[in-house]
């Protein structure tokens, strides 16, 4: 274990934070799960930016740090949704973790083809989890029903289509193998 490998771990561990102190009957828990997914955010920096500066990348993190990123983002779309019961949300929320399910099975398809490196992380890809987590972020603070609230509804909508532009860019990139007579053979 070293210091982006314990980051990782740790982001972990903070999802069932966040799920108990959400539901606490505390007025402060919207500010302190904003805070909490904020950490969690930082972390995913931070842990991604030390692996490289003090050359500690290894396997566990390549697996993890992802596999933390995507716990986080769905629970806490889950939690929203569950609480915002609002018809425009659920179904942005859905796009989001929808298009993370299809991108990491193409991204693992791509990878046992040899073929990874055309589907990695974009532009396009960083810009939507930068708008995702904005709009978690803002959700998770708010009260719903509130202007803010609302801000971070449109934020997260926004997300949702950015999300579907990077699956379509995704998509695009890997079309040739998909469709290719060699890849029907696996």
């Amino acid at each position: 274990m070293n210091i982006p490998n314990i980051l990782t771990s740790v982001r972990i561990l903070m999802i069932p934070v966040l799920v108990v102190i959400y539901y606490l009957p505390w007025e402060g828990r919207y500010h302190t799960c904003a805070i909490i997914f904020a950490l969690a955010a930082i972390t995913d920096w931070l842990d991604g930016y030390l692996a490289r500066k003090l050359n500690q990348t290894s396997a566990f993190g390549a697996f993890f740090d992802p596999v933390a990123d995507k716990l986080m983002v769905s629970i806490a779309l889950v939690l929203l949704v569950a609480s915002y019961s609002n018809p425009l949300m659920t179904l942005a929320s859905a796009v989001i973790v929808g298009r993370e399910i299809v991108i990491s099975a193409l991204r693992e398809w791509m990878a046992e083809m040899g073929k990874r490196a055309s589907v990695a992380v974009s532009y396009i890809g960083k810009l939507k989890t930068a708008m995702q987590m904005l709009a978690i972020f803002i959700l998770l603070g708010s009260r719903p029903d509130t202007l803010i609230a609302h801000l971070g509804e449109g934020v997260l909508i926004a997300a949702a289509l950015l999300t579907l532009w990077s699956m379509y860019v995704y998509l695009k990139a890997a079309w040739p193998e998909l469709t290719s007579k060699e890849s029907d053979k696996n």
